[in-house]
């Protein structure tokens, strides 16, 4: 096997007499494996999607549905990018996350704002559409679990539903933080409390791991957005008042960080899985 510059694992193709004993090819994991380091840049990314969503709005003057657009775009680009790599890139992958986060808080916000769709509805919508994904999802792959995204049409699942669950987050948690007025540190520790729920339900209780991974992965974008907004919002409305700038920056630089230790290190790379060729 080789190594390639962005820390993914290769395999060279079997050759001369070896070819026959070693038909089996090699099925990569295009996700990482589910770590500490996972849970922390996943919240981090949520963060810098909510200050970034609102630095974006704020700066260029572009309205959200100007930067919806760019953001929109600039995502497609990555994507793309994702979907032709043969083996889980950590800095591919995790662009494409904080883009998304960027991007489904942006959704939410210009259906609340743009269009005054209740925050109620909207929550409720995107879960919807969540069940409707994760539905199509099972019965054409008969499993929901993330150690497997090996294919496109398994892939294309995967990032609709990481999507709607950024889009549900966001609208679940400005509905918590702001219609039910509980300040964003109150709501912060509502939904860490909320994930070591889940955690404890699956490690004590036989929760399924597929279900206790995506409840929790939904309920990372309000704390996230939370923590977000306390370190960045005006002292005055309960914040911090480090500003989208700062907070966006410090976020930004620390994922980085984690995302070349990845790279490095490879420890969030899973093993590849064999499959032997279907012969007619």
């Amino acid at each position: 096997m080789t190594a390639d510059i962005s820390g993914a694992v290769e395999p060279h193709e079997p050759t001369g007499a070896a070819s026959a004993s070693t038909s089996r090819r090699l099925r990569w994991n295009k996700v990482p494996e589910v770590t500490a380091y996972f849970w922390v840049i996943k919240i981090l990314c949520t963060t810098v999607g909510e200050t970034a969503a609102d630095l974006l709005n704020e700066k260029l003057g572009l309205g959200l549905t100007g930067v919806s657009l760019l953001m929109s775009v600039l995502l497609v680009a990555v994507l793309v990018a994702q979907f032709r790599t043969r083996a889980y890139r950590p800095g591919i992958y995790w662009l494409a996350v904080a883009l998304i986060s960027v991007v489904g808080t942006l959704i939410s916000d210009n259906l609340t704002d743009n269009l005054g769709v209740p925050l109620e509805t909207s929550t409720v919508a995107f879960a919807v559409a969540l069940v409707v994904v994760f539905v199509a999802w099972y019965r054409s792959e008969r499993t929901l679990s993330i150690h497997h995204v090996d294919t496109t049409r398994r892939e294309s699942f995967y990032w609709l539903a990481v999507l709607f669950t950024f889009a549900l987050g966001t609208a679940a948690g400005d509905l918590v933080a702001e219609r039910m007025d509980l300040g964003y540190w109150v709501s912060a520790g509502l939904f860490a409390l909320a994930i070591a729920a889940v955690a404890v339900a699956h490690f004590a209780l036989g929760l399924d791991a597929v279900w206790s991974f995506w409840i929790a992965y939904i309920l990372t974008r309000p704390l996230g957005a939370s923590i977000g907004d306390y370190l960045s919002q005006p002292t005055a409305d309960g914040g911090l008042g480090m500003g989208t700038v700062i907070t966006s920056v410090l976020f930004l630089v620390v994922i980085l960080s984690l995302v070349v230790f990845l790279t490095v290190t490879r420890r969030d790379l899973s093993e590849p899985e064999r499959v032997t060729p279907q012969t007619s």
